[in-house]
């Protein structure tokens, strides 16, 4: 499933990060690749270790875990703490690769499967020309370049890349899920069966009216009841 989640980040705590990493001092985009991504990984990346990162990767965590549809999509057992990248002048691509299956943090020794991908993007679109995020899935490619604040979410499985940067800078700030539910198709299945569970919560408001107690409808949770049901078989926790 491929997923955008719209204004993850304010306008404050956009101005905020960006402040914050484009002061730090930036490294070789390598130093998180492996051997194969490593090989056409040509971008700059914040050392995860700068209190400059620390500080960012704060305003991001708390972001995400007030958001929703974050939590709605990703269902989030672990997330790998956000790493910030730096596309524009001669560091300004990313080829075609697959993301580690698991990537073990180095402060804590701890381990993440990465059954999902994140790019949260922190430069407005009509700064930078190109660094588009190209990701194949059975749809064929899809090109994503969303406004600052934005983030896209898509399975760890995908092949993808980043266009080259020819104008401007693209920055942004990636991480992995390890998510409570492991299987892509089931995750989505979720996903489909919360919006539509919400939906009817909606309608069953504006029925009811806004000065009147509300009780659920039957259906409502029935379904609601499907809903856990399944995430109690399917869950790992």
């Amino acid at each position: 499933m491929l997923l955008r989640v719209a204004q993850v980040l304010t306008p404050e705590e956009l101005t905020q990060v960006r402040q914050l990493v484009l002061t730090a001092p930036w490294s070789d985009g390598r130093i998180t690749a492996g051997v194969q991504s490593g090989a056409v990984k040509n971008n700059l990346q914040l050392p995860e270790e700068l209190p400059e990162a620390q500080q960012a990767r704060h305003i991001v965590s708390v972001a995400l875990a007030r958001n929703p549809m974050f939590v709605t999509g990703a269902l989030p057992k672990s997330v790998y703490p956000p790493l910030f990248n730096r596309y524009g002048g001669q560091s300004n691509a990313f080829g075609n690769h697959i993301d580690n299956a698991v990537r073990t943090h180095a402060a804590t020794a701890r381990h993440v499967r990465t059954d999902i991908s994140c790019t949260l993007f922190l430069s407005e679109p009509q700064t930078y020309d190109g660094g588009e995020l190209v990701v194949q899935d059975t749809y064929g490619e899809q090109s994503i370049k969303f406004a600052a604040g934005d983030l896209v979410m898509y399975p760890g499985t995908s092949v993808h890349r980043v266009t080259p940067v020819t104008r401007g800078e693209r920055l942004a700030c990636f991480f992995w899920i390890e998510s409570m539910v492991r299987s892509d198709a089931q995750r989505r299945l979720l996903y489909d069966m919360d919006m539509a569970i919400t939906a009817l919560r909606q309608k069953d408001l504006d029925r009811a009216g806004r000065d009147q107690a509300h009780v659920e409808s039957d259906e409502v949770v029935r379904l609601t009841g499907c809903y856990h049901n399944l995430l109690r078989m399917w869950a790992d926790v």
